[in-house]
Order: structure tokens, then C-alpha cells, then sequence
């Protein structure tokens, strides 16, 4: 059940004609002391322990109904989440992009990097086969003796080099060297990765329809759990105001100091990069160094203006200490 807004003095909400309640400007004594002297003036009146009992059992249900709405916002998102995309979008997903199109990339970023990965391989595969002492021999121009007299054996050593897609000559000094083996190695390889990239590219896609379905969930569950929201809305508002001041102002330095401090563009870097892989987006490094650049001070000009609007109002002590704590 709710309870109305009292119509006195000290209430923040103010009655309109049209019957509807209004939130009325914040004055000039913090709400703190108020409700200190609403509290002290309760206890005085002889009816006290009744008005104790009802306050201590909506104390109670506004417990509970914050707890129960913020459970419901928690979990049921990331149920519809976990049930969508192991029930519905990944075998759909995976069933159109296998037999309805012939593509293997969501797009060209990730071929490149497919492309990539593989030319590092191909490197990795002869370093590793020249480097190896069990196949190789160190030829006889390559030691500490003076060659100015070795001379090749035929005119095939002369001439005898391995093709990559590196236009890089490796010369065939041992003879044992099986192309073949090679060829296959890269060609296993490049099977795996076509696909590795089929699948992330399955995956993409599979996360935004998810994401989608998830977010449309939160959004359906705001709007059925209005009446208890706006309870657990009420009940974080107040758990912050009993708050210490010192604690109040370390919460606040933390959170400024995550979003908007000094170190705080690496991590908007990372959380971007993650967004771009999950999703499958081409990592524009313009787009991110644009982000980075303007968000964190949007961001910084709005706690500013709060602290500067708002808080500096409602809880005046809490400002100075935080002016106190950051110089």
C-alpha cells in the first residue's frame, strides 16, 4: 500500500487544485534536520508507540518490496537472456546463416583479421621450421669461416627458394624440407579458421538479437513494476541520505573518479572494444578516440552541475567534505 504524502510544512510535495501532487522546491533547511524534528515531534505525543509500530511495518514492506523489485529487475532479464539464446536466437540464427547465404564473414573487418591471423602463422610455421635444430643445419655461407670459396653444388640451390604470401624468399638448404607437410599444416589452418570466424560471425549476431530481446524485457518489467519502483526508488534515496557525510563523499569521489577521472578513458577504451566484439563492429579507432574525447566530459559537466543544483541543497555538509577530500 502507499502512503500519501503528508500536507504539512515540512513535505516536499504540495497538493494542486486538479487533486494531483506536485514536487514542491527543495527550501532552504536541509531534509535531514526536518526529519529530525518530525521524529523528535512524534515522540512527543502521547500516541507515539502506535505511530512508532506503523512506521516500523511500512519500513518493513517498503524492505520488502524494494528487495522483491530489485530481484525481478536482476534476474528476470538475465533469465530471458540465458533461455533466448540457447532456445530461440542461436539455433535460429545458426540455421539461416548456414543454408540461407554463403558467406562465412559478418563483414570485411573481420576478414582482415581472419587474413591476419593466418599470414601470422604461415611466419610462425617456417620460423619454427628453420629455428628447429632437428630440421635444420646451419649452411656452410651462414658459419664463422671465410666463404668466400663455397660455390653452390648445381644450379637448382642457386635458384632453390619457398613462395609465401609475404613475398618472402626462405631458401631450401635442407633437403628434407616436405612442402607437402606445409601445405597441409596451412590448409588444416585455414579450414579452422573459416570456421572460428563462421561461428564468431553466428555469435555476432546472435548477441544482438539477444541483447535486443533482453533489453525490451527490462523495458516491459519498468513499465509493469512502475507502483514498486518508484518504492525502491524511495527506499535507495533514503539509505543514501542516512549515510555519513565522509561516506557519502567517498561514494561520490569513487564514482566521479570510475567515469570521468584521470584513468578513466582506458577503461571507456576497453568497455567500447568489448561492445565492438561482441557485435561484430569494425573497431574505428576515430569513433573511439571521439567517444573517449567527449563522453567522460559530458559525463563530468553533469555530476558538476548535480552536486552544484541539487546536492549542494539537500546535504550541504556532504559537499564541503567532498571539497574537502578531493583538494
Amino acid at each position: 500500500m502507499y502512503k500519501k504524502p503528508a500536507e504539512n510544512q515540512f513535505s516536499k510535495y504540495q497538493k494542486t487544485n486538479t487533486g494531483q501532487y506536485s514536487t514542491e522546491r527543495i527550501g532552504i533547511i536541509p531534509r535531514s534536520i526536518i526529519r529530525t524534528l518530525n521524529r523528535f515531534l512524534t515522540q512527543i505525543f502521547p500516541n507515539s508507540n502506535v505511530n512508532v509500530i506503523q512506521e516500523f511495518r511500512v519500513s518493513r514492506y517498503q524492505v520488502l518490496v524494494s528487495l522483491q523489485c530489485l530481484l525481478y529487475l536482476i534476474f528476470v532479464p538475465l533469465l530471458i537472456n540465458i533461455l533466448t539464446k540457447t532456445f530461440v536466437f542461436a539455433p535460429l540464427t545458426s540455421y539461416i546463416w548456414n543454408t540461407q547465404q554463403e558467406d562465412i564473414f559478418l563483414n570485411s573487418y573481420l576478414e582482415k583479421e581472419a587474413l591476419s591471423e593466418l599470414k601470422d602463422f604461415e611466419m610462425q610455421l617456417y620460423f619454427d621450421y628453420f629455428s628447429s635444430p632437428n630440421t635444420y643445419e646451419t649452411p656452410f655461407w651462414a658459419s664463422y669461416q671465410d666463404y668466400g670459396d663455397f660455390q653452390p653444388t648445381n644450379q637448382d640451390d642457386e635458384n632453390s627458394v619457398i613462395k609465401t604470401n609475404f613475398d618472402i624468399d626462405f631458401p631450401t638448404l635442407d633437403p628434407s624440407f616436405d612442402h607437402e607437410l606445409v601445405s597441409t599444416t596451412i590448409q588444416k589452418k585455414t579450414v579452422d579458421l573459416a570456421t572460428h570466424y563462421n561461428q564468431r560471425s553466428i555469435d555476432s549476431l546472435t548477441n544482438l538479437f539477444v541483447d535486443l530481446s533482453t533489453f525490451a524485457t527490462l523495458c516491459l518489467l519498468i513499465v509493469v513494476l512502475r507502483p514498486q519502483i518508484i518504492i525502491l526508488k524511495s527506499f535507495l534515496i533514503e539509505s543514501i541520505y542516512s549515510l555519513s557525510d565522509t561516506t557519502k563523499s567517498f561514494l561520490l569521489i569513487l564514482v566521479t573518479d570510475l567515469l570521468v577521472g584521470f584513468h578513466s578513458p582506458r577503461g571507456w577504451e576497453l568497455f567500447l572494444e568489448f561492445v565492438l566484439n561482441r557485435f561484430g563492429f569494425p573497431h574505428n579507432e576515430n569513433f573511439i578516440f571521439l567517444f573517449v574525447a567527449t563522453f567522460p566530459v559530458l559525463l563530468d559537466t553533469v555530476f558538476k552541475y548535480w552536486i552544484f543544483r541539487y546536492l549542494n541543497k539537500i546535504s550541504p555538509s556532504t559537499v564541503a567534505t567532498y571539497h574537502a577530500m578531493i583538494e
